[in-house]
């Protein structure tokens, strides 16, 4: 007797958390895929601008209760959260790595980074601290406070899932706000299990809130008039959109954009260590980081000796999915953006670089249909190529020859983006003095990608960053939150009468 085939299960609906409400409508699905295999594994609803609405009513809802409660509850909240990340670390790197595709490691090792944010935010009674100066005039004094700003928003990229998120709503949450996350359509589950997991540390309802979708429900956040500030990480294009948009509306508006980070290995460098510190900084995550090394400046007779080491390393690189133990790279987020990053591969031949490692070609044995791109090397690569030019965001590996030092920095500040850079050397004075010259807004010296700990800064300039503050560290607690000046006199009598003169100081 023959029987019907089975039907395939439909994916599940990864939902939106508004309040203490689980909403899975949506004007449209989008889908979610599992990089290494290309299967369908969740669908996401898009969000209109109708439900962004409820997501910012909501908290906007909370937000007075929610400011008004003691700095050192809304840090215990923070210490508990903490913990429960620490708890979930393996778990919360496992839903990264499904989504996004990157290494296990890797992905633990960025749940880790963001998780330094929550530290930082712990801190936030000391924080918000004002200051006081006493007789700034006879019997006059002078206060001032920190106070938050209402609903603020973030919007995060695909390539973090959890680290960007975390560098965002801790700091606003922490000063008082209340948050709606959009995170990425592409990787949305960790926003949710993170949602889930405030909830568990006591934060109220409606305090943080999630809403899926593409264009339409950023512009929403940007023109909705109860969203005070939003905090964006994306391409340089929609960086200078949320910029514009925002600050047109009278918003607050911090937005990084794209990168095309350098680092300049001296002839005096260990070539073996900067050779193993680019094969992590330009592969690591199949190069989808905006702090990806993505060229390498050899000065002098550096580059010979440099791309010996790469080659050699680049023929052990272990592609595959980043479940399987010892692999070192994953594949890349998507088939379109694969087929995005080989395009530039044909570019840089077409312009006459050097193909030294082709990637495209990669197979990966039982994963015929995920989105792999091997490691891909140019040589003899030029200022005027599209190559150099332009952000790949892929596993490309571009080296520059140049004459000397000098030269190599004015190549480094002739780029449009300015997001970091890096210096090998044995040399203090050269490092130095490349440090104190480059255009970048965040510098390694031997160190090849220079993110900085949560208690500093992270952002560029340039077209790497439009806005005026960077995020994390004390520019993010400036950022979500606004000065208040208070200047009082007690009179000693009510038959004090009031002066018609311009108060000055000592008056």
């Amino acid at each position: 007797m023959s029987r019907p085939a089975p039907r395939a299960a439909t994916p599940p609906v990864i939902p939106h958390v508004i309040g203490a409400r689980r909403e899975t409508a949506g004007a449209a699905f989008g889908e979610v895929h599992d990089p290494a295999t290309g299967a369908t594994t969740g669908l996401v609803p898009m969000a209109d601008p109708r439900l962004v609405g409820q997501a910012v009513a909501t908290a906007r809802e909370a937000f007075p209760a929610w400011r008004d409660t003691p700095a050192l509850q809304r840090a215990r909240v923070m210490f508990r959260f903490k913990a429960l990340l620490e708890q979930h670390r393996p778990a919360l790197a496992r839903i990264i790595t499904a989504e996004h595709g990157k290494t296990l490691p890797d992905a633990e090792g960025s749940v880790q980074r963001g998780l330094e944010v929550v530290e930082f935010a712990c801190g936030i009674p000391h924080l918000l601290k004002g200051e006081f100066s006493r007789d700034v005039g006879a019997g006059i004094d002078c206060t001032s406070m920190r106070e938050p700003l209402g609903v603020c928003a973030g919007v995060s990229p695909f390539n973090f899932p959890a680290m960007v998120p975390l560098w965002m709503f801790p700091l606003a949450i922490a000063c008082g706000n209340t948050f709606v996350m959009k995170p990425s359509e592409k990787v949305p589950s960790c926003a949710v299990r993170l949602a889930e997991l405030l909830a568990e540390a006591g934060l109220p309802p409606g305090v943080f809130n999630v809403v899926h979708g593409g264009a339409e429900a950023v512009d929403a956040l940007l023109d909705h008039p109860d969203v005070a500030a939003l905090s964006f990480v994306g391409s340089t294009a929609v960086a200078r959109h949320v910029y514009e948009r925002g600050a047109a509306r009278g918003k607050r508006v911090q937005a990084l954009g794209g990168a095309k980070n350098h680092m300049v290995v001296m002839p005096d460098a260990d070539m073996a260590q900067a050779a193993d510190a680019l094969m992590g900084a330009a592969y690591g995550s199949a190069g989808e980081r905006c702090m990806a090394i993505s060229v390498a400046v050899a000065v002098g007779d550096a580059a010979d000796r440099l791309r010996r080491e790469l080659v050699a390393r680049i023929g052990r690189l272990r592609v595959g999915p980043g479940t399987a133990a010892g692999t070192d790279m994953g594949p890349l987020i998507s088939a379109a953006h694969r087929a995005r990053v080989a395009a530039y591969v044909d570019a840089g031949l077409a312009e006459g670089a050097e193909l030294v490692a082709d990637g495209r070609g990669l197979a990966v044995p039982g994963h015929e249909q995920g989105f792999f791109l091997g490691a891909t090397l140019f040589d003899r690569v030029r200022p005027d190529m599209r190559v150099w030019r332009e952000e790949i965001f892929g596993p490309v590996l571009c080296i520059v020859r140049v004459v000397s030092a000098e030269e190599a920095l004015a190549l480094v500040n002739g780029h449009e983006y300015a997001n970091g850079a890096a210096i090998f050397t044995g040399s203090g004075r050269a490092a130095r003095e490349f440090a104190a010259r480059v255009d970048a807004g965040m510098v390694g010296v031997n160190v090849p990608i220079p993110v900085p700990m949560a208690f500093y800064s992270f952002g560029g300039s340039k077209r790497s960053l439009f806005g005026d503050s960077n995020v994390h560290g004390t520019e993010g607690v400036r950022f979500y939150t606004r000065t208040k000046t208070v200047t009082s006199r007690w009179l000693a009598s009510q038959d004090e009468a009031g002066s018609f003169t311009m108060p000055t100081p000592g008056s």
